[in-house]
């Protein structure tokens, strides 16, 4: 199994990241513009991406701490896979720790999925630090 790690620093507060990994209104504004989501433990967030469905269950939600989704409908690369975000205040930014976990291995897929990831997480950064980030 691997895993894609990333980790970044955020020029906002705690609150304002975890509402913007949790929420939909935070999600659709720098991961996918179609978005269902709550900030609820066992809920399913679903992710449009042109003519593609993302399913995300939510399994661990620590307010301002940590959350974790399992994969449950997705590419089959995908499936069954965790995506977890740590979050950490330090120094006045939140530094968030990411892992996309679980992968059966490390293949082209994977390779082009690390990278989109790194775009998003900057999305991420944007939409926290500027209002606007840069969803497809």
């Amino acid at each position: 199994m691997t895993a894609i790690l990333h980790k970044l620093s955020i020029n906002a507060p705690i609150e304002k990241v975890y509402e913007a990994i949790t929420t939909q209104e935070g999600l659709s504004g720098w991961w996918a513009k179609q978005t269902t989501a709550k900030p609820e433990l066992n809920f399913i967030n679903t992710f449009t991406f042109g003519n593609s469905l993302t399913e995300m269950k939510i399994v661990q939600l620590i307010s301002n701490k940590k959350v974790e989704w399992l994969c449950i409908n997705a590419n089959e690369e995908w499936m069954n896979t965790h995506i977890s975000f740590d979050l950490e205040e330090k120094d006045g930014k939140t530094i968030v720790r990411f892992s996309h976990g679980g992968w059966q291995a490390a293949t082209d897929f994977f390779a082009d999925c690390n990278f989109n990831w790194a775009k998003f997480l900057y999305s991420l950064r944007l939409l926290c630090e500027t209002g606007s980030g840069n969803p497809v």
